[in-house]
């Protein structure tokens, strides 16, 4: 794609949306929901020691520098999460994010789908853990409901950032430089038929933003408590690559949700599908919360990977 100055100035609807994100509930069970798993200490020197290499995002990420991703934990599934953090160009300062890394992982030659994750506005990539991503992962997959795949969840910055380009910080840049580094560090199903990008709240709007900006690389999509406002354009502009190429994706509201309008998912599931997406919109009972997210989360790993698995 192009130059994306063309939807820096979606105007004040964004600009509320992206406030209201703001007050994402932590109420409910989820709450107190421990990362199991993980060790609680704050992301510091121990991550920021490790890679400094720069990435280019122009030319494509350089590879991490050997033995980059730091193994945090594991568990009795046999699964892991590490850790990586870099010098990033596209945020001028210090990116990381943490690896799930599946049962019998570097036993074989294979190579992974990736899911590409992205928190809302205030959380940390910790809150898929929290939210019970890694035990999601290992029950799929050992019912083989799903294929093992890694799932990369992308620290993001403070603020109402969208996870688009603006400024000095450039977050979708960013995005992509991960996915870049991931593929040449990892191995990964290295095509846009292995590689899914979801998210949360201001993390939906940031994953449908993306995929439509980049419907070359991404071939799943899903928005988890999501909106939408400002993207109409960028669909319509894509028209002519989905009915092409095809997208997949599932875009879920909450009916109680007082900060994303589950109104907008329906309509834009079906603007989607009138572009030659696959989409499913939905809405469920609940408002904009953790515990929405819980319930839902297995649902939309398995519609993931089973996209993931059909692609290739």
């Amino acid at each position: 794609m192009t130059s994306r100055a063309r939807r820096l100035g979606v105007g004040a609807a964004l600009s509320a949306a992206a406030a209201l994100c703001a007050g994402l509930a932590l109420t409910g069970p989820s709450r107190v929901i421990e990362l199991v798993g993980i060790h609680t200490q704050a992301r510091g020197p121990a991550l920021g020691q490790v890679a400094r290499e720069p990435v280019a995002v122009g030319t494509g990420a350089r590879a991490l520098p050997p033995r980059s991703l730091v193994p945090l934990s594991h568990d009795a599934a046999g699964s892991a999460i590490d850790g990586a953090s870099y010098t990033s160009l596209a945020l001028h300062s210090e990116g990381s994010f943490l690896v799930y890394l599946p049962p019998g992982y570097g036993s074989t030659s294979r190579r992974y789908p990736v899911l590409y994750l992205l928190h809302g506005n205030g959380q940390s990539d910790r809150s898929f853990l929290q939210i019970g991503l890694q035990a999601s992962l290992d029950r799929l997959i050992a019912t083989h409901s799903i294929p093992p795949l890694i799932a990369v969840m992308i620290q993001g910055g403070a603020g109402m950032n969208n996870w688009r380009d603006h400024g000095l910080r450039r977050y979708e840049s960013y995005v992509l430089e991960v996915q870049k580094l991931a593929d040449r560090t990892l191995p990964t199903v290295a095509d846009r038929s292995g590689r899914a990008i979801a998210g949360y709240s201001m993390g939906g709007y940031g994953a449908a933003n993306i995929a439509l900006a980049h419907p070359d690389r991404f071939a799943v999509l899903e928005s988890w408590l999501g909106f939408f406002n400002g993207l109409q354009g960028e669909l319509r502009a894509d028209r002519a690559i989905l009915s092409r190429i095809g997208m997949h994706a599932f875009l879920y509201g909450g009916a109680s949700d007082q900060i994303a309008n589950p109104a907008e998912n329906a309509p834009f599931a079906a603007a989607l599908r009138a572009a030659g997406a696959s989409a499913h919109g939905a809405v469920y009972p609940g408002g904009h919360t953790f515990a929405m997210l819980h319930e839902h989360l297995s649902q939309m790993l398995q519609f993931a990977g089973a996209t993931l698995s059909a692609a290739r």
